[in-house]
């Protein structure tokens, strides 16, 4: 039997569930999850693979109007992306009304020549089928897609059957990473990946999008400890004073639950260190972006 392969880009408004879905597909965690929006900022690759197919999934940050340079950042990761794959999924939040966003994104896909299924989430809490329906004919007015699915990736409902359409679509090809490899992404960035995920659902709504997190070492010492110490920026005193809480008990809090993931994901036991620093107005300022890891051209 021969073997097929191919880069599958998953696009759409944020929190739609293109995380969810991808680690769903995946069986492990490769991109964090929250249920505040715009929670991905990087295009992160999940690799797929069975003895006869590999599909590298690409989740993107959700595209939206942007309001600063890590936000243009994000929507550039997002678009760039649809000129390098071989089919797009478009996840759709079956629970929400189609609105300005959804016709942006819709029309951004009008001249992509590539496969691209409407692919419509959540249908496990949908109430308003009648809207669904609705939501649905607006889609495929604006675009025509070569197919449209009902999935629920919270639990897998019809995931399999997506997935089954997917690899059918695919061309033979090479095996591009090895088997047992799952994201393209190093261990250092998961881990700070992690830890900012803790902060996004631990924090309130005015914190997250103000926060980035970088590993400033990660080094095993010869007792086979892995010693892992972060620095946490957000752009306001008062910012920090909320991820310290009262006492330190909310940094101890972000720094249990991350610890506890972090040792499931390296398989050794690790001592975990935070600091929090206040970087002012990081996201407008290219050079503060690009020493976060962002890829900021000049």
């Amino acid at each position: 039997m021969s073997f097929k392969s191919g880069f599958v880009a998953i696009v759409g408004r944020p929190n739609v569930g293109k995380s969810t879905f991808m680690n769903y597909v995946l069986g492990e965690k490769v991109t964090i999850i929250s249920p505040k929006p715009q929670t991905t900022r990087n295009r992160i690759q999940g690799i797929y693979t069975t003895p006869n197919e590999q599909v590298i999934f690409i989740d993107t940050p959700g595209i939206h109007k942007p309001k600063h340079e890590l936000g243009q950042f994000m929507n550039n990761q997002a678009l760039t992306t649809l000129k390098e794959v071989d089919l797009i999924l478009l996840l759709v939040d079956g629970t929400e009304a189609f609105g300005t966003g959804d016709q942006f994104v819709a029309k951004l896909l009008q001249d992509v020549t590539v496969p691209c299924y409407l692919v419509i989430n959540k249908t496990d809490i949908i109430k308003n089928k009648e809207r669904l329906y609705e939501t649905v004919k607006k889609f495929t007015d604006l675009k025509t897609f070569t197919e449209v699915f009902y999935i629920a990736a919270i639990n897998g409902d019809n995931v399999s059957n997506l997935l089954t359409s997917i690899i059918g679509n695919l061309e033979e090809g090479p095996q591009y990473f090895p088997s047992d490899q799952i994201t393209d992404h190093p261990e250092v960035f998961i881990i700070s990946e992690i830890i900012r995920e803790k902060v996004l659902i631990l924090t309130r709504q005015e914190v997250p999008h103000s926060v980035a997190v970088i590993i400033d070492e990660m080094k095993e010492d010869d007792k086979g400890l892995m010693n892992i110490h972060a620095t946490i920026y957000v752009e306001r005193s008062s910012q920090k004073k909320i991820i310290i809480g009262k006492n330190g008990a909310l940094i101890k809090e972000i720094g249990t639950q991350a610890r506890k993931e972090i040792v499931m994901l390296l398989g050794q036991k690790i001592f975990l260190e935070l600091w929090i620093k206040v970087e002012d107005d990081w996201r407008t300022k290219k050079s503060h972006l690009r020493k976060m890891g962002y890829y900021i051209e000049n």
